[in-house]
């Protein structure tokens, strides 16, 4: 886990048990007020709890005794419970209300992390994703193979359906599957409007759900958060850059190419492939335009250790909007 989540998950946490046990205190004043003797019961079965407890602690061991404390707590739940709700209000009433049973709101049981951790570290990713409102409609689920037609293009091997239809037997037989101990790159190339962008948000949807983080950035935002982190020393963006599951860097080649920008996502690139933190970066540029625009450090980073697909399809855009317009 990146450095920094767990903290701010355990914050959480301890706002939420905080907030619960004020809020427990209110509800005590309440039946202080109206309802005295609900509360000395509750008292009292709170101090026999406690002599419970110290009566193991001391190593009295006579089950006669222990049984007769455990009795005598027992009856007094059953009043107290009776009384609450014969006054209108749940048997619980008195009781720490959890948001999660399992893990008494602390994210463990025992060692393990509980599944309500588990679902906020998603919320957590999802946020700093900037994927969470594309992803609602861009995804597995709305994806439309009709869109690619079944005849060929060019001078294309296959038809635009063939190779979209190879594409995605791959992404959800292999790469998706496999994602936590592979350490497969992927490039996605072709023209603008094949779907490119929309199959990197279907990914992104699938592994932010089954609890990776996966960051999103346009060629022109990575730019500019790669200047933060450079002049501005922001440590934290650079540590979400590196060490996140997967870096989806769209629309390459649409950023204009400075002797710093060069330098800079070289860099980026290369440590996230030492690191095995994987990347998928689309563009729509042709494999060659990619070793002309780009220094042969980047271009042999990004053909060799990435796993080449090329899209090709009539603009699904144009084909959408016209649909739109009948």
């Amino acid at each position: 886990m990146i450095k920094g989540y767990q903290a701010e998950l355990m914050d959480m946490y301890e706002k939420t048990r905080t907030e619960e046990s004020r809020k427990l205190t209110q509800r005590r004043e309440e039946i202080k007020s109206k309802y005295p003797e609900i509360l000395e019961i509750d008292t009292t079965i709170q101090k026999l709890c406690l002599n419970l407890s110290m009566a193991a602690l001391r190593g009295i061991t006579d089950p006669k005794e222990l049984d007769n404390i455990r009795d005598e707590i027992t009856d007094l739940r059953a009043k107290k419970y009776e009384m609450l709700v014969s006054h209108g209000y749940s048997p619980e009433y008195l009781n720490l209300h959890y948001n999660c049973p399992k893990c008494k709101d602390t994210g463990f049981i025992g060692i393990e992390k509980c599944s309500c951790f588990k679902s906020k570290l998603v919320k957590l990713y999802y946020k700093d994703s900037e994927l969470e409102e594309a992803v609602k409609n861009n995804n597995f689920k709305n994806f439309n193979i009709n869109l690619y037609p079944n005849h060929k293009l060019n001078d294309e091997r296959y038809t635009p359906r063939k190779n979209i239809e190879d594409i995605l037997e791959y992404i959800t037989g292999e790469y998706l599957p496999t994602f936590k101990n592979s350490n497969t790159n992927l490039l996605f190339y072709g023209n603008s409007g094949t779907g490119k962008t929309f199959l990197s948000w279907c990914i992104a949807k699938e592994l932010l759900d089954r609890g990776f983080l996966v960051v999103y950035k346009t060629a022109d935002d990575l730019l500019r958060a790669l200047r933060d982190i450079k002049f501005n020393n922001d440590t934290d963006l650079e540590n979400l850059l590196i060490n996140c599951d997967l870096l989806i860097i769209d629309d390459l080649g649409s950023e204009q190419i400075t002797d710093f920008s060069s330098s800079e996502l070289f860099t980026l690139i290369n440590k996230k492939i030492l690191k095995n933190k994987k990347m998928l970066i689309s563009t729509n540029l042709t494999l060659p335009l990619i070793s002309k625009r780009y220094s042969e450090r980047i271009s042999s980073r990004i053909i060799g250790d990435f796993k080449l697909f090329k899209f090709f399809a009539e603009d699904i855009r144009i084909q959408l909007n016209l649909k739109r317009q009948r």
